[in-house]
């Protein structure tokens, strides 16, 4: 099992890639919210705070009038221009787990006005039917699809936000209502969704996000276990190649800790650690047929999910239920797609 200690040295991996202005890159370059408070989360387990208050500070200085952030920054300035509905909702995740972590009310309330507009931003893009778009485009046109992946993100980020906004002091009600009327697509009606099914994230992400929970989640998740799960390695990122992921597999590990299942927890979490360098970072991949790490890189966003498994698992900080303790709505529905097996 990976220790404080082993925690302390991945954060100081992440730590290390972060830009002066606070932005907490891709290995391409960019910056994307969804990633960037991905890893403040990280560092914030391992206790970096001026490395988190920096990131907080690029978070401020970068979300636009209209709640969103770009979809792509490289050196703080916008190379894609696009707006993605779950980049902006997972900043109430972070907000959330920062004060589960920290218990530090002035921080939160200074972020509340930047949560607010994101999150208001991500309702305004909800369909009649509750499935969220995926993003608004650099001209303000809305997009004409939703992602399962994407919309089970936003899921936790709506509860986030509306425990955020309890805690606070200033309920959002309506961001209860958003999230109830999506976690109900969620469950219900895959038609909603672009077909993105040979990736792994569609797979366990209504689970990780909260949406799918109780049997229906162990259908879900049994259901592409043999799929996406190669024993000894981690899973797959998607099902028709040999390439195991890190990131994606420490999710993985969120979403069965979620529900209890800690034996297949522990098991995969062991697994994945062969990516792991003698630095404390993580390589992204590695491609199981022709035995190379791929792409040949190490990530700070999977190192920053190894954190968060390791939290969830090991329980080193108050927000290591942070998936755990998502508020479930009520599941009516006897199964995700179809019978249940």
């Amino acid at each position: 099992m990976i220790t404080r200690e082993h925690v302390l040295r991945t954060a100081l991996s992440i730590s290390a890639i972060q830009e002066g202005d606070g932005g907490v890159p891709w290995p391409e370059g960019h910056v994307d919210a969804w990633n960037h408070v991905e890893c403040l989360m990280a560092m914030a387990v391992a206790g970096l705070r001026d490395e988190v208050e920096r990131g907080y500070a690029w978070l401020a200085a970068h979300q636009r009038e209209d709640g969103s952030w770009p979809m792509k920054l490289v050196a703080g300035e916008a190379v894609e221009r696009g707006g993605e509905t779950n980049h902006a909702a997972y900043v109430a995740v972070g907000a959330w787990h920062d004060l589960l972590v920290t218990e530090d009310l002035d921080a939160a309330h200074g972020r509340w006005g930047m949560v607010k507009k994101a999150l208001d931003y991500v309702v305004d893009l909800q369909t009649p039917r509750g499935e969220i778009v995926w993003e608004r485009d650099a001209e303000g046109h809305p997009s004409g699809y939703a992602l399962l992946t994407g919309c089970s993100s936003i899921h936790q980020g709506l509860r986030s936000g509306v425990l955020l906004g309890e805690r606070l002091g200033d309920p959002q009600p309506h961001w209860e209502l958003a999230a109830d009327r999506l976690a109900n697509v969620l469950r219900n009606h895959p038609e909603a969704f672009a077909d993105k099914s040979r990736f792994s994230m569609d797979w366990y992400y209504p689970v990780l996000g909260g949406a799918v929970r109780g049997d229906l989640a162990f259908d879900l998740l049994d259901k592409e276990w043999d799929t996406f799960v190669v024993p000894g390695l981690g899973i797959r990122c998607v099902s028709d190649q040999p390439w195991v992921t890190g990131a994606e597999t420490c999710e993985l590990v969120l979403a069965l800790d979620a529900v209890g299942d800690r034996e297949r927890a522990g098991r995969l979490f062991a697994d994945m650690q062969h990516l792991r360098h003698e630095d404390g970072s993580y390589w992204t991949g590695w491609q199981f047929v022709n035995r190379k790490h791929f792409p040949h890189e190490r990530s700070g966003y999977t190192a920053a999910a190894v954190i968060l498994a390791a939290d969830a698992l090991s329980g080193f900080t108050p927000a290591a239920g942070l998936f755990r303790d998502i508020p479930v709505s009520g599941q009516t529905s006897p199964s995700l797609y179809g019978e249940r097996s």
